[in-house]
């Protein structure tokens, strides 16, 4: 038997009299460079992290690395345990990486993040030999990504084998859709579920807590706009700018068809950090590369520098059932630096947005281009309504808003104590 699952008392647990700091691991599915780590603490696992800080608990990360390259994530504010696993591990290699994680695992609440196996699947499996509560966090509907509902796995014999035991056989993956659809049947087993979109909501319950920004860093008052376009090479410009990572779903090409219609030699479209994944960067630089300006992946603290050189922020999603899960961080990222938002309205992105930007219709490549004209013409209108989407990003989209509503989420766990 493996020295994790040799069995062991029950998680001992006693009322405490008050509200005292808990001890949370946060579970991540991927803390590689390439996973959760490429854009550090931008992303949900670490926004969570810094709410629950803020409200003086003490979080650590825990996860695995599928990245063999490069280093795995480190931050300077939190404390993150990383053990690499081989993409395709099989189950003698994901045994091997559990029984490094499982036992570091110590928080007095397990929280995972992403409804997926190297992270829930994990979570559910500490809980159930050490009798830890465990909150769920969907920030994604990982079925959408292989066909949402409607996919399914061909169990014929010789197909089984070979996904089971080649050497990079698609079921030695831990988060193959099969687990993945496995899983979504265990969601009742979490104590609490926390969610970031209406349509996870919908799907799988749960208490809605938006991507909160850090807008003491995000501070438009701190940087100055024209410094920051002399410095990344964009002075020459109209900057329409796209802070993330491009894919087909996100309708970058959108914009980029619509600045063909425009046709404005004034005019670019500034992609910060690029795609991890394929080479759909070198297709949009093909097709289009007279209106695209590439920057380079930055961490996130220059972040805020970088979006100061925008003239307008797009988040043209199109609508997918990825995209309808989906909350854009690239959408608060303009709001609290105080950026005119041209957005598409998909998923909860009218809602995020409220009336503090403009809205056209997804995959619109002549609404876009409508649009961008209009705020062109009356930039100080624009300017104003992005005043507006700052205000109602710290009102309602800030740190501070998820750490209120996970304080309420946490209060049934304050009158337990791990003494174990």
């Amino acid at each position: 038997m493996l020295p994790f699952l040799t069995p062991s008392s029950p998680h001992s647990l006693i009322p405490s009299a008050s509200n005292h700091p808990l001890n949370i691991s946060l579970i991540v599915s991927d803390l590689s460079t390439k996973g959760a780590g490429r854009w550090g603490g931008a992303i949900r696992p670490f926004l969570l992290a810094q709410a629950l800080q803020k409200l003086g608990h003490q979080v650590k990360l825990f996860g695995l690395g599928y990245d063999s390259d490069l280093p795995p994530i480190t931050d300077d504010q939190l404390s993150v345990f990383c053990v690499r696993c081989p993409y395709y591990a099989g189950l003698g290699g994901t045994w091997r990486t559990l029984n490094q994680l499982l036992p570091k695992i110590d928080g007095d609440i397990l929280y995972a993040v992403k409804l997926k196996p190297s992270s829930y699947g994990i979570a559910l499996l500490k809980k159930y030999l050490s009798g830890r509560p465990l909150i769920l966090d969907i920030d994604d509907w990982e079925m959408s990504w292989f066909g949402g509902d409607d996919w399914r796995y061909e169990f014929k014999l010789q197909g089984l084998v070979n996904d089971i035991f080649q050497a990079n056989g698609v079921l030695k993956h831990p988060d193959h859709p099969l687990y993945l659809q496995w899983l979504e049947k265990l969601v009742g087993q979490a104590d609490a579920i926390t969610v970031h979109t209406e349509f996870i909501q919908q799907r799988f319950g749960g208490v809605y807590i938006p991507n909160g920004k850090d807008i003491n860093l995000f501070n438009p008052q701190d940087y100055d706009a024209i410094k920051s376009r002399i410095k990344y090479g964009l002075e020459n410009y109209k900057i329409l700018m796209f802070p993330g990572a491009p894919r087909p779903y996100k309708g970058v090409e959108d914009v980029l068809i619509a600045l063909e219609k425009l046709n404005r030699p004034d005019l670019r479209l500034a992609i910060v950090g690029g795609s991890p994944y394929d080479e759909y960067d070198k297709k949009l630089q093909e097709n289009w590369g007279k209106w695209l300006i590439q920057l380079p992946r930055s961490p996130v603290n220059l972040m805020p520098e970088i979006v100061a050189a925008a003239d307008i922020i797009v988040v043209p999603q199109r609508e997918t059932g990825s995209t309808l899960a989906q909350f854009p961080l690239k959408l608060t990222d303009g709001m609290a630096m105080a950026k005119p938002i041209l957005a598409t309205k998909v998923g909860d992105i009218p809602k995020i947005l409220g009336d503090t930007g403009y809205l056209v219709d997804p995959s619109s490549p002549d609404q876009l281009a409508e649009k961008i004209e209009w705020i062109l013409n009356h930039l100080d209108e624009a300017n104003i309504k992005g005043k507006q989407a700052r205000e109602r990003c710290s009102k309602d989209y800030s740190i501070d808003s998820m750490a209120k509503i996970l304080e309420e989420v946490l209060s049934p766990f304050h009158k337990y104590t791990n003494i174990s």
